[in-house]
């Protein structure tokens, strides 16, 4: 491909990278009025935003696969003209069950806009280039992430609920058009056997669990919900062990969770988002106990969230010769600050752990799932970047699950602990697992 061209493949990822973002926290952000404004009933309102994870966990796998064995940018296309299919569509939902309905659908949109452009990416730019490339993908990224409450907050303002769900797929059907004229990136090196019951096992247990974990028991949660969703997921598990030992092909690439460092990447990668949400959860109530004003309270989620958005660039050039320790020092550091914050609350410490731990995600963003795909053939990239979202997503979520459960019984600074335990935890694995010197 053309220098342009490449660019062109990079420019559309990165539009498509916002929208994920800005279509958690913006539902998120709508429930409420959502449910008060829709018929249906209320306890279909934190299925509008569960529905879109579950399935954007479910698919990502199953659409990396598919997405190494088609044309990679057409692909791509089609996922992103279904997040803004169903965007426009959810402005216009005449009840609550359709538009969680749509959700589920965009969920599955976003899983192939993921899937597919990381095996773009995979495809166009060589090893030695990636580094930048996903230090770009951390920025946007980040920055989506600190700024989507504000963003959410003022489409609300501007135009309602409905907005929050057109924006995404405004933003989608962009990316769409910047594919417009690329080739196709098929790949030739893929073998023709696909095993599709096991991916649609894995596909369903992934599902059941996030949502179960997503939905969490807790007031207006019957305890039978997340119940039904377990014995689901523990069924479709058996199935799909019994599946895997007989097919030739298995979906799953298990053989990449073999590797080391991909492993450890890809669970450091979910101790830092883990962090993120406690953080993003937990501080805030911490702040609330102390009195914190409106001012303070707004500078402290801004030292938590904006580094992620402007030190990305920094931290993929960081990661040429330092990977490794970055890694590893970030994370130890988040343990400390958990520990920190164990033992006093005071507002200062507060800022100061906000400002600790955003420098140490903003200084990681993107570092470790550039890292972890260099040990992906270019012709297994979606599968190889499907299998690392799916790892980080699923283990974010039962973090925050584990996080929630514990500050019910022991207050809030006991989910922090949850965070820093699961941070230390991968620090060792990374520190153990990835060579010292990364070719």
């Amino acid at each position: 491909m053309s220098v342009r061209q490449r660019r062109r493949v990079l420019v559309a990822d990165l539009i498509s990278t916002a929208v994920f973002p800005l279509a958690i926290t913006g539902a998120t952000a709508a429930v409420p009025d959502v449910t008060a404004q829709l018929p249906g009933a209320a306890a279909l309102g934190p299925w509008i935003v569960l529905a879109y994870n579950g399935l954007f966990a479910a698919a990502l796998l199953l659409a990396g696969v598919v997405a190494d064995r088609t044309a990679r940018s057409l692909f791509f296309a089609v996922g992103n003209i279904v997040v803004a299919a169903t965007g426009i569509l959810s402005a216009l939902a005449p009840d609550l069950s359709s538009l969680v309905a749509l959700r589920a659908v965009a969920g599955i949109g976003a899983a192939m806009c993921a899937a597919g452009g990381s095996s773009m990416i995979l495809a166009v730019y060589p090893p030695e280039e990636r580094r930048r490339v996903y230090g770009y993908a951390g920025a946007v990224l980040g920055g989506s992430l600190a700024l989507g409450p504000v963003v959410a907050q003022a489409l609300m303002a501007i135009g309602g609920w409905p907005l929050v769900f057109v924006a995404p797929g405004v933003v989608a059907a962009i990316a769409t058009s910047a594919t417009f004229g690329l080739p196709g990136l098929r790949s030739p090196e893929v073998s023709d056997g696909f095993d599709l019951r096991g991916a649609v096992l894995f596909g369903v247990t992934i599902a059941a669990v996030v949502t179960a974990l997503g939905l969490g028991v807790g007031t207006g949660v019957p305890w039978w919900e997340p119940g039904v969703l377990f014995l689901v997921a523990a069924g479709s598990a058996a199935g799909l062990i019994r599946v895997e030992r007989r097919v030739p092909d298995p979906a799953i690439p298990v053989d990449l969770l073999r590797i080391p460092a991909y492993r450890a990447y890809a669970f450091s990668t979910g101790a830092f988002m883990g962090m993120l949400v406690v953080g993003l959860t937990v501080l805030p109530q911490l702040g609330a106990v102390q009195r914190l004003g409106s001012g303070e309270a707004a500078v402290m989620l801004s030292l938590l969230t904006v580094p992620s958005a402007v030190l990305p660039l920094v931290a993929a050039r960081l990661a040429r010769r330092w990977a490794r320790p970055l890694v590893t020092t970030t994370l130890f550091a988040c343990t400390v600050t958990v520990v920190i914050l164990q033992v006093t609350d005071h507002p200062a410490v507060l800022l100061g752990a906000a400002g600790v731990i955003g420098l140490c995600l903003g200084l990681t963003q993107g570092v470790p799932d550039g890292q972890a795909l260099k040990y992906v053939p270019s012709q297994r990239g979606g599968a190889g970047a499907a299998l690392f979202g799916t790892t980080r997503m699923s283990l974010e979520t039962c973090i925050l699950a584990a996080a929630t459960g514990v500050m019910a019984a022991l207050g809030p600074s006991s989910g922090m602990a949850v965070a820093g335990a699961m941070c230390l935890t991968a620090a060792l694995l990374v520190h153990r697992a990835v060579p010292s010197h990364e070719a």
